[in-house]
């Protein structure tokens, strides 16, 4: 009996450590927390960098490009919107996980 109650508390902790580390991504926090300082609350761009609501680039292009400049950024020669003063730097520090929430999240904004 006690070695069936130890196999049971066991299973019970690997199964609640593997439901923790795949909790879903807050993309709309995430957004929050990283974009909107540039790109404005709800994705309505600033005087530092453009829209993401209604942008034509985010509609027509494939997760894996919105990835890329997710992660690669657009500074230099490769900056993609001119008019605004700074690139888009380079978010490196992003989980797989974390960049596909927010490139989800992005479509979603460009849809609107």
């Amino acid at each position: 009996m006690k070695r069936i109650l130890g196999i049971g508390v066991v299973a019970l902790s690997v199964a609640f450590m593997a439901g923790s580390s795949f909790a879903a991504v807050d993309a709309a926090a995430l957004y929050k927390a990283k974009c909107s300082p540039c790109h404005g609350a709800e994705g309505v761009g600033t005087a530092m960098a453009p829209a993401h609501r209604g942008n034509k680039f985010i509609k027509d292009s494939t997760p894996a490009q919105i990835t890329a400049v997710i992660r690669n950024g657009r500074e230099g020669a490769a900056k993609h919107y001119k008019q605004f003063p700074i690139g888009m730097p380079a978010q490196k520090s992003l989980s797989d996980e974390q960049v596909a929430a927010l490139v989800a999240y992005l479509k979603t904004l460009a849809a609107k």
